[in-house]
Parts: structure tokens; C-alpha cells; sequence
């Protein structure tokens, strides 16, 4: 059987706003008919009665780091330069079922959330390896969510990234600091070829791709390799890109020039690079990444509660710049919610101008979760929609659900009501993961105790790198506090209607 039918449900047209009684057909995980109810079926199609149900495209995330999901909740007022110093012990010591239950983790979340598709930027400390990263992608098949997966690398440790850093240090921690290395760039992209050699998993479902983390973290020659086995392999690339205003500061004392103008320089840019968070661009930037047909990974969230900034939103899509949403990981923001996520971005357009012409329309912020995210992902044209040809990642939302009650406009709805707790079915490529708002394809109960024990140990395995971190943490905090108080000429701490 490989047909499935989709009845009685209101298909939400967001460009439109509007809630259509249509069905669907399905056909070999893909979409092959969308119509008026009464839409023939072969006889033995799987019917699936939505009678009730508001039925939207899969969500996408385009940007999260799967090992964080253990982590949720942690570090109150941690800065994202916090956040990295907090790095080692946040990833460290993991075993390949320490790996495996992270991603499971965040596939959970993001399934029972409505989220069908995720971009994963997934660390292993101290470098990628083979059987981890299979792992990662293990879990992801598993669970029946549709994936890319990156191993983060880098050739640079946060503390060589920043100028003058160690150097602020006291005597003692700067020593234990100077003997943290990298591993050698050589080992790196020898075990990301091999991954991209010996990929194992269904590419319509689970993707490889590359994730140089930061310009910062990476010499011109590693960027320059990781660009060029990209792109003889055709994955994506994605990075974080002038996330923070340390990291903004720090690039032009460091370049001369931009971190976008100077991956520009080196070639680095293209439709195949997705630059996460992009909060500290000035318009020749955002240009240069619209010019190149790139896309930018927007995450609210995280940006917020970071301190970071609010991310020019408008001023990419003006400029014809692609732009998706992301959750980041559940480390630095908490959850893997893509309903909180798309509020959240509408919520931040609204600070960086008192035009409210200029605010995202809840329309706008439906396309960046779906549609944009989806050409982030390398995924363009083949989900994130609802319409023939596209795959069938679908959610179908419980009308009856307090969220819905009444239904005034179908679209606001969904950016600034629901939060997830309406999702009723999930479907991944045709496949029923989510049924009654309960996972089929995880044993969230086992899921569940293995994450507590987890915790248990890999707090035990990494007291010693925590405890240096804490020590860390002051003497960075403090400093790049510091930093932060020098001029540029970005504004991104919503300063509003400031002159360019």
C-alpha cells in the first residue's frame, strides 16, 4: 500500500489566510493530489479522517544543535560568548549512546511540536568522528524526521578566536587555557570525507552537509577546505555569522573588513551557504549574501536570550535575501519549538522600527518556517509546502483545542496563538509519526530515564572541564562586556529608526 488519504480536513493556505475544505492524496511519500473533498482514492489508500483538523506544512527548522538538547534549561544570563566557554563540558565525554539519545531528544520535541525538518549543527568534542556522526543520523531515521546533518569544525579554539582574550586572563588560567587545542585540520577533513564517502542513509530523508562554526574559529585555509570539499561533494554549508557584537568587533580588527565581506573574499559564499543568526550585517553585507543567493537562518530565541541582538529581517528579504527560522539548540534557547519561534520573530521585527510597515506579517512569518527554511535546508521546491510534487510533511492541528476557540483569522492564529499544544498528527514523507499528540516512533518513557541517567554521568565525567569553565566565566564575561561597549556602526540591540 502506498497510497494515503487525507479527508475532511481545512487546509490552511497561508499566502491567502484562508481555510479550504480539500483532500489530500499521497503517494509514495509525496503529495499527488490537492482538491475539493471527494477526491478518488484507490481502494486500499490508508485513510486518515481530519474532520476537525487545520492542516498546515510540516514546519522546518533551520538551525539547531541536536547534542544541546540535554542541556535545556541551562545558564541563566550566559552571553553567547558564555555559552562557548561553556562549550567542553556542555559536549564533552559523550559515548556513541550519549549522541544517539541527543539527537532522539531533539527529534521528539521537534516531531511532537509539529517540526518535520531540521538542519543540525551537531558538535562532538574534541572533533567529529564517523561512528558519531552516523549516530546523529541513526537517531534522526529513527525517530522519522527529515534531517541535515553537520559536524561542526574548526581549527581555532573560542579563546584564539577573540583578540587579546587569553591575554586578559590571570596567570593560571592562562596557561590551562594556551594548552587547549584543536584537533589538526588534516584528522577533520580526513573523517568529513570519509562521512561524505560512506554516507549510509537515504538522502531524500537524512542529508550530510558541512559546519564550519565560526569565520573566527577557522583560518582562511580551513574555510577555504571546507568550502571546496562542499562543494565537490554538492552538501551545504552552513555557519554562525556575526552573531554577537564580539564577534562583529572582533572580525574587522581581525580581517579589516566584515566577517561577510571577508567570506566573501575567499569565495566562501553561495546558494548552497546558509549563514545562522546574521544579527550584526550592515546592508553591504546583507547584499553581498542576497547577490550570492545564500540564505540566512534566523533564531529569535536564542538571540534574545543571549543578549545578541535582533537580526535585520526585513532589510534581507527587501534586499531578496532568503531567510528560514530556527529554534538554535535547546541549550541556549530552551526548547525545540517552532510555534515559539515563528511568534518570537514577529515579535522581534516590531523593535527594530516604530514602522509598523516594516514588521514581518504573520503571512511573511509563516513562509520563513516553511518555504525559506525549506531552500535553507537545500530543500527548496521539495517541502514546505502543501501542493503536488511536494513531500507529504504534514501536521494536522486539533480545531477543537482551546488555541482555536474561536477561529478568527487562520494565519495570525498560527504565528501568535498556537504553541504547539494543538498538534494532533504529524506525517514525515507520508509516514504517521505523531498520532493523538503522542510519538510513534520513539519510547518517550525509556527516552526519559536514559536522558536523567545521562545527565548523572556526564555531570560526574565532566566536573574537572565545568569547573574550569566556571572559573573562566568572570574573567570572559567581563571582558567581552568591555569589548562590547566600542562603537559600530550596526545597531541590533533594538535601538529604533537609528540613521544608517
Amino acid at each position: 500500500m502506498t497510497y494515503t488519504l487525507i479527508t475532511n480536513g481545512l487546509v490552511l493556505d497561508c499566502e491567502t489566510s484562508t481555510a479550504t475544505a480539500a483532500d489530500i492524496l499521497i503517494n509514495q511519500g509525496r503529495i499527488e493530489t490537492v482538491g475539493p473533498p471527494g477526491i478518488e482514492a484507490p481502494h486500499d489508500a490508508a485513510v486518515i479522517d481530519a474532520a476537525e483538523r487545520l492542516i498546515i506544512p510540516g514546519l522546518i527548522n533551520s538551525h539547531t544543535h541536536g547534542h544541546g538538547s540535554l542541556y535545556k534549561g541551562g545558564g541563566d544570563r550566559w552571553t553567547l560568548e558564555l555559552l562557548l566557554n561553556a562549550g567542553p563540558w556542555l559536549a564533552g565525554e559523550r559515548t556513541l549512546e550519549h549522541k544517539y539519545l541527543a539527537a532522539s531528544l531533539a527529534a521528539a520535541e521537534m516531531l511532537c511540536k509539529g517540526c518535520t525538518a531540521v538542519y543540525d549543527l551537531y558538535v562532538e568534542i574534541p572533533a567529529p568522528t564517523l561512528e558519531g556522526m552516523r549516530a546523529v543520523g541513526q537517531a534522526y531515521s529513527d525517530a522519522g524526521i527529515r534531517a541535515v546533518v553537520a559536524p561542526m569544525i574548526a581549527d581555532r579554539t573560542f579563546f584564539q578566536a577573540i583578540p587579546d582574550l587569553v591575554d586578559a586572563l590571570p596567570e593560571t588560567l592562562r596557561e590551562r587555557v594556551q594548552k587547549m587545542k584543536t584537533t589538526p585540520a588534516a584528522s577533520t577533513f580526513d573523517t568529513c570525507r570519509a562521512l561524505l564517502d560512506n554516507w549510509t542513509f537515504d538522502r531524500r530523508r537524512i542529508t550530510p552537509a558541512l559546519g564550519p562554526t565560526i569565520p573566527l574559529h577557522c583560518s582562511d585555509d580551513f574555510l577555504t577546505t571546507a568550502h571546496n570539499l562542499a562543494r565537490e561533494y554538492d552538501v551545504g554549508l552552513q555557519m554562525h555569522l556575526a552573531e554577537s557584537k564580539i564577534q562583529a568587533l572582533s572580525g574587522v580588527r581581525h580581517y579589516g573588513k566584515s566577517l561577510t565581506a571577508h567570506l566573501d573574499s575567499l569565495g566562501f559564499l553561495g546558494p548552497h551557504f546558509t549563514a545562522a543568526h546574521a544579527i550584526w550585517l550592515d546592508h553591504d553585507d546583507i547584499a553581498r549574501l542576497a547577490d550570492h543567493g545564500a540564505s540566512v537562518a534566523h533564531n529569535p530565541g536564542s538571540n534574545m536570550r543571549l543578549g545578541s541582538g535582533i537580526a535585520p529581517v526585513r532589510e534581507m528579504l527587501d534586499a531578496g535575501l532568503n531567510v528560514g527560522i530556527g529554534t538554535d539548540g535547546a541549550h541556549c534557547a530552551d526548547n525545540q519549538n517552532m510555534f515559539e519561534a515563528m511568534r518570537l520573530a514577529s515579535f522581534a521585527s516590531r523593535l527594530r522600527s516604530h514602522d509598523y510597515d516594516s514588521w514581518l506579517s504573520t503571512r511573511e512569518v509563516a513562509a520563513l518556517a516553511t518555504t525559506g527554511s525549506a531552500r535553507a535546508l537545500g530543500m527548496g521546491g521539495q517541502t514546505g509546502k502543501i501542493a503536488p510534487g511536494f513531500e507529504a510533511d504534514l501536521v494536522l492541528l486539533d480545531l477543537n483545542h482551546l488555541n482555536w476557540l474561536p477561529m478568527n483569522d487562520p494565519v495570525n492564529q498560527l504565528i501568535h496563538t498556537e504553541d504547539a499544544t494543538a498538534v494532533h498528527t504529524v506525517i514525515v514523507g507520508g509516514d504517521l509519526v505523531v498520532r493523538d499528540g503522542q510519538l510513534l516512533s520513539i519510547d518517550v518513557a525509556k527516552l526519559k530515564s536514559d536522558a536523567q541517567e545521562a545527565i548523572a554521568f556526564l555531570g560526574e565525567q565532566n566536573r574537572e572541564t565545568r569547573a574550569l569553565a566556571e572559573q573562566l566565566e568572570q574573567h570572559v564575561g567581563k571582558f567581552c562586556s568591555g569589548l562590547a561597549r566600542s562603537p559600530h556602526h550596526v545597531h541590533a540591540m533594538a535601538e529604533p529608526d537609528l540613521p544608517r
